[in-house]
């Protein structure tokens, strides 16, 4: 059996432990570690699982996962998200949609400070939906809203997805958190836009919102102005050169803490289950990417990346054509593949096909996290749909799944726009960051 054969094979495992249910991280360590015993041996094996396991253990950058979730599971416990709507609720909900698309940024607000497009998703969903419902506005329109709003966590910095990205390529964090930038505002405006563009063709879908008084508006953007400042300092550090992203991302999970103790609202409680729940969450992504390093030098060895490389390089397009089709397979594996493991998976076979075409790693990385955000709203996986699902159980799957094309669609426009323009994702770290 040819090495090329048994890595197909392998990946044809794979995937069919993905369909069992099977938990990613497990599923691939399982692949990768009898490939490499196939391919290498069983002594090989032993010593890839052992060095792997203690050199991403003991990786400093790895650091950023714990302290940014704990962030955003503190700002949850405290109620600082909560704020965030509030503040955007009262500055815009008197208008048509304006419940939605307050929902959507106060996902963005949420997403500076989680990295998490289910905790996105989750929180928002609790605070928002009930108050859309309570003013008659479409289920479609507002789930939609939850759903598509939650996949900011992915992009806007800081994000779990860049840092995963940014092990697996050796690229830097703070370059990919600081393009993911003006790509996440844009992405933002775009849903913001879909609102108002839905809610003029049919104003029954989101009818206006009571108006707030001048004092009203002033007092809840106090109230959010806590956790804005945390935002403005962390991503503003990394930005002005003041912090490493590691450092920032201590600087505001302390922050956080300490806004919620001088508040009364951070129980000793509360920061228990903080930290259990990122405690939970980190291991997650760290077996992920220990599992990762188990199944790239599987591929290698299997000499699966090459065929591939050869084969995208080989069609008769040019550069942006050969960057168009992985994106398009990233699309389609988006409607089978979780986020995570799509891009661990498929790392070491299109990422050395970029570098070969002369395109910036740090672009192709702000293209790919926001692929798979739209593989977070595609179905039939579509994670953030079914978290939305399990906030508004009442509400039929399909109609949510109806209620993100809009959104998606959005998604697309944004994604034309970041290839023809590719300074929109790299003019902040090419400036900033030499």
């Amino acid at each position: 059996m040819s090495d090329v054969a048994i890595g197909l094979t392998g990946m044809g495992a794979l995937l069919v432990l993905l369909a069992l249910r099977i938990p990613v991280a497990f599923a691939m360590f399982a692949v990768g570690f009898i490939g490499v015993t196939l391919l290498n041996g069983f002594n090989a094996a032993m010593s890839l699982m052992a060095s792997e396991s203690f050199t991403l253990a003991s990786s400093a950058e790895l650091v950023v996962v714990p302290l940014f979730i704990l962030m955003g599971n503190v700002a949850t416990e405290t109620g600082m998200s909560r704020r965030l709507y509030d503040a955007a609720y009262a500055l815009i909900g008197s208008v048509r949609g304006g419940l939605a698309s307050a929902t959507v940024i106060g996902c963005g607000g949420f997403a500076a400070l989680s990295g998490s497009s289910v905790a996105s998703a989750l929180t928002m969903g609790k605070v928002s939906l009930a108050e859309m419902d309570r003013f008659d506005y479409d289920t479609r329109l507002s789930t939609g809203a939850v759903a598509a709003g939650g996949t900011l966590g992915i992009l806007i910095p800081p994000s779990t997805g860049f840092v995963i990205y940014a092990i697996l390529a050796q690229e830097s964090i703070g370059r990919l958190f600081l393009a993911g930038v003006l790509p996440g505002i844009l992405l933002l405006v775009m849903f913001v836009l879909t609102v108002s563009l839905l809610c003029w063709i049919n104003p029954k879908l989101g009818p206006a919102g009571p108006r707030h008084t001048l004092r009203e508006k002033l007092g809840a953007t106090m109230g959010a102005a806590p956790i804005l400042l945390v935002i403005l300092l962390t991503i503003g550090g990394i930005y002005g050169g003041f912090f490493s992203p590691v450092e920032a991302a201590a600087v505001g999970a302390g922050l956080v803490i300490l806004i919620g103790a001088l508040q009364g609202r951070l129980s000793l409680r509360g920061l228990w289950e903080a930290g259990r729940s990122s405690v939970v969450t980190t291991a997650a992504v760290m077996l992920i990417l220990i599992s990762a390093h188990m199944i790239n030098p599987f591929l290698a060895l299997s000499h699966i990346p090459d065929y591939i490389g050869t084969v995208l390089e080989g069609l008769p397009f040019p550069a942006v054509g050969i960057l168009i089709v992985i994106l398009l397979c990233y699309l389609v594996l988006g409607c089978f593949l979780e986020g995570f493991a799509m891009l661990v998976l498929s790392m070491p076979i299109f990422f050395p096909v970029i570098t070969d075409l002369g395109l910036d790693p740090i672009w192709f990385g702000v293209l790919v996290v926001l692929t798979l955000e739209m593989g977070l709203i595609s179905p039939p996986v579509g994670v953030n749909v079914f978290i939305v699902k399990s906030v508004a159980r009442d509400v039929p799957l399909g109609r949510i799944f109806a209620g993100v094309i809009p959104f998606w669609i959005a998604m697309v426009v944004t994604l034309g726009l970041l290839i023809a323009f590719p300074q929109i994702s790299l003019v902040l770290p090419n400036t900033m960051i030499n």
